[in-house]
């Protein structure tokens, strides 16, 4: 998780200030290249949803990883647009393939041995992937690297990672399964949890997208530029446990929604209070929700759809994936047009409190005879 999510996805937002000086891009340059990766994503998901992908489980994660590393490495070799549009939607395909069939594997072994509350363990790994990806582009922009060194330190990294997890995943996975899928798979509770997922693609990731780039705009904050990466991927790395221990307590879906209504807080103190406080409070509360709320909602995608996990899972991720394409495009075009994020962001916190309002929502119970 720390390569192909932590550094695959994440490691473009602390990069994108010193690439986007080098090469003059516009916001909505950036942005499009940010909407590949998620665009790739997407597809990643669907592809996931496939239950009779040839080859095992730990086949198909292994490849991920390796594509994932390369293209990141790769992204420093040219300027062109095209070849950026390119390697990042390979790049979220990979993240994607990573996410899903690495958690089906680790999800499935924790229930085998009876020790579910790991999971927390598993998706500490993106916010851990984030921290030390940050630490090494900050560490390299002190040293005069430009742009093109944070993306081949970054590969780098993700190539190390993939070679502990070639030693660490023990290679008696069988085939994918091949399972039904479960008649319930769209019922009205899977439809509305993919409605909020969605939402919750959209509400999150302008903040996760952009928030180094509102710093180096900002003088009154452009010291916490290097360090403002890292403090979201600590405050992600617990934060799992924590919402899963909150969803323990008052169930899955209220857990969601308080999750989603903290993020919206998050995401407006972003633009609305743009002092060292402010800054560092809009990336506690982002980093400290967005790997919760993306645990919960594929924990409450096995809930609803026992029959077919992975497919309910893989169709929440291409939600979330649409929710993702959009957001950086819509997000850079406004910043090109407006000089800030400002509208951009409140639109992002009201679609993470739709998002909570939709995974709220109790089914009614059946009438009693």
């Amino acid at each position: 998780m720390a390569s192909g999510v932590g550094i695959g996805r994440f490691i473009y937002t602390p990069i994108l200030p010193p690439m986007a000086q080098a090469l003059e891009l516009s916001k909505s340059g950036a942005g499009l290249i940010a909407s590949a990766n998620y665009a790739g994503y997407f597809c990643g998901a669907l592809l996931a949803a496939n239950l009779r992908m040839p080859g095992s489980r730990r086949a198909w994660l292994l490849g991920a990883l390796f594509l994932g590393a390369i293209t990141t490495i790769l992204m420093g070799t040219s300027n062109s647009m095209p070849w950026f549009l390119l390697l990042r939607f390979l790049g979220g395909l990979a993240s994607a393939l990573v996410l899903i069939h690495a958690s089906a594997l680790v999800l499935e072994q924790l229930g085998q041995i009876g020790q579910p509350r790991m999971i927390a363990l598993h998706f500490a790994g993106v916010g851990f992937g984030i921290a030390v990806s940050a630490i090494a582009v900050a560490l390299l922009l002190a040293t005069g690297k430009d742009w093109r060194w944070l993306w081949f330190a970054g590969g780098g990294l993700s190539l190390l990672a993939t070679g502990a997890v070639a030693m660490l995943v023990p290679d008696r996975d069988g085939p994918t399964p091949a399972g039904p899928v479960a008649a319930a798979a769209m019922n009205g509770a899977l439809r509305r949890m993919a409605l909020a997922y969605g939402l919750f693609g959209f509400g999150y990731v302008i903040t996760a997208t952009f928030i180094v780039s509102i710093i180096r705009a900002t003088p009154a904050i452009q010291k916490l530029e290097p360090v403002i990466w890292v403090i979201v991927g600590l405050a992600a790395a617990p934060s799992v446990l924590l919402w899963g221990t909150v969803a323990r307590r008052i169930g899955v879906p209220a857990g969601f929604a308080l999750a989603a209504m903290t993020e919206a807080v998050g995401v407006l103190a972003s633009v609305a209070w743009q002092t060292a406080t402010g800054i560092i409070l809009a990336a506690i509360l982002v980093g400290g929700t967005f790997m919760g709320l993306t645990a919960l909602g594929l924990m409450r995608a096995r809930e609803i759809s026992p029959g077919a996990p992975r497919r309910a899972m893989a169709l929440l991720t291409g939600c979330f994936g649409v929710g993702q394409i959009i957001g950086p495009i819509f997000a850079g075009t406004l910043y090109d047009r407006l000089g800030d994020l400002a509208v951009a962001s409140v639109l992002a916190a009201v679609a993470l409190v739709a998002a909570a309002a939709l995974a709220g929502v109790r089914p009614p119970r059946p009438a009693s005879r």
